[in-house]
């Protein structure tokens, strides 16, 4: 019914825009309105698959001429496309050697651990939340859910039924989605918004947050956040016994099933561990010699983050597998390419809406309409948009929609854009209330543990913390990285 709804009324947004007489614009940024006002209504209500609309978007402003077409996509090109690039031909390696696995079996077969249900909750959020900074939200989801699914089975077979109460399931599968959503926003590549936001800040202003000066603000709110969500879950689901030694038993089954490591986990393990270093390098050198030290530039101009992902990719062709390389080309070109073209496109519209005047007479408008006061209002509103944008469409949209009108909003009042983009930026991977709201969220819903209005109940509590949270740090945080 969405979708139906969305390709009735995104042709007649289209129309309407482009007829009404909107004074004050270009004509580019006319066109331009109109252009972004069906986008946006496909990208909420998913008539068509998010690519396929940011590629059409690209496609009628040249149609339009807003643009000349090699302007329109230049932002497919972008340091940053090659930046996930590199990060999803690593995460695709890392599951099919199944490091993941062995990674999220070694920390949930811990000593301290143990049988106890709440350090079960715990590890296994922690883990997900560790692999989702990397690799993306949706990815690790997929994983943990197989192995959640699998500590549940074993909790509740014949014989323990009644040893689990069936809120800790709930619990157990929230945590999966919730975690890998929260531990997303500790780097620029655990989550696609980071990489959206990043994108417009520099674009935009001119203002580059290196990957380590970003893990300086993300890794604070993702260790408060997940700090809240684990005592909140804990507290509302408990598990009704204090030992479980079922679940004991099946993590080390499922360990040992591993068996020892192989040639080709070793070869993606230290390709990852290398792009990580080459990734963390610059803000080392710069928090020890400065950020205005010849190393700390050269570091910047020859091996940027995209730069980085992509060697470190490459070393997956050259390290040994167990038959051949660590990955091959056939299995390169399995990366989510329309994820890719996703930001291209939302690149291309934020770029064009600058480059029309449309983003800055938005600002205008919205500046006189919504009760912005001073710079902490400014950043309040920019994270609560975000927030209830996320729950409606996907993060990525969210933050192709939000961020530019935030900075657009901040420069027309007087403020400083750096400080609301990047909180919205944050907060666009905030959406916890319903099934629709991450692709996370809907594969947790499909275990049939979640009814939806626990899944509501407790993903508002988590959005009104995440608000609080994002906006305190961010406030506190950022003059560290300027």
């Amino acid at each position: 019914m969405r979708r139906r709804i969305g390709a009735t009324l995104a042709p007649a947004v289209f129309v309407l825009l482009l007829l009404l007489p909107l004074g004050g614009l270009a004509p580019a940024a006319h066109r331009l309105a109109a252009v972004l006002g069906a986008v946006v209504m496909l990208w909420v209500t998913e008539a068509l698959p998010l690519p396929a609309t940011a590629l059409l978007g690209a496609a009628l402003c040249v149609v339009l001429q807003v643009a000349p077409a090699k302007e329109v996509f230049a932002p497919f090109a972008d340091p940053l496309m090659f930046l996930f690039i590199g990060a999803f031909i690593l995460a695709r390696a890392i599951f099919l050697h199944g490091l993941d696995r062995r990674v999220a079996y070694a920390v949930l077969s811990l000593p301290w651990v143990g049988a106890r249900p709440s350090r079960i909750l715990f590890a296994f959020g922690v883990v997900t939340a560790s692999i989702s900074a990397w690799i993306s939200n949706t990815a690790t989801t997929a994983m943990m859910f197989g192995i959640g699914l699998s500590i549940l089975a074993a909790l509740r077979a014949p014989g323990a039924q009644a040893s689990i109460a069936p809120a800790y399931a709930t619990a157990l599968m929230l945590m999966t989605s919730f975690a890998a959503s929260i531990g997303g926003l500790a780097t620029p590549v655990g989550t696609p918004p980071n990489v959206i936001g990043l994108g417009f800040i520099r674009a935009q202003l001119g203002v580059d947050i290196p990957f380590f000066s970003w893990m300086l603000v993300g890794v604070p709110i993702v260790l408060v956040l997940f700090g809240l969500l684990y005592l909140y879950l804990n507290a509302v689901a408990p598990a009704g016994v204090r030992e479980l030694p079922a679940g004991v038993q099946l993590i080390r089954q499922e360990q040992e099933r591993l068996g020892p490591w192989t040639r080709g986990q070793r070869s993606v393990a230290f390709a990852f561990g290398v792009t990580v270093l080459l990734w963390i390098l610059p803000g080392l050198v710069a928090l020890t010699v400065g950020e205005h030290s010849p190393a700390y530039q050269v570091l910047l101009r020859r091996v940027p983050e995209g730069v980085a992902a992509l060697l470190g990719a490459l070393l997956l062709f050259v390290l040994p597998g167990e038959d051949g390389p660590a990955i091959t080309w056939q299995d390169a070109v399995q990366i989510d390419w329309g994820v890719v073209l996703l930001y291209g496109g939302g690149f291309a519209l934020g770029v064009l809406s600058f480059q029309t005047g449309l983003a800055e007479a938005m600002g205008r408008g919205l500046t006189g309409v919504l009760p912005i006061e001073g710079s902490l209002g400014m950043l309040v509103a920019s994270v609560v948009v975000a927030v209830v944008l996320s729950e409606t469409t996907s993060n990525t949209a969210a933050a192709n929609m939000v961020v530019p009108v935030v900075i657009s909003i901040a420069q027309a009042a007087g403020l400083d854009p750096v400080e609301p983009a990047l909180g919205a930026t944050l907060a666009a991977s905030l959406g916890f209330m319903l099934p629709v709201s991450t692709p996370c969220n809907a594969i947790v819903y499909g275990s049939g543990y979640i009814p939806l209005r626990q899944m509501m109940r407790h993903g508002l509590v988590l959005d009104l913390a995440g608000i609080v949270v994002i906006v305190t740090l961010v406030r506190l945080l950022l003059p560290l990285i300027r």
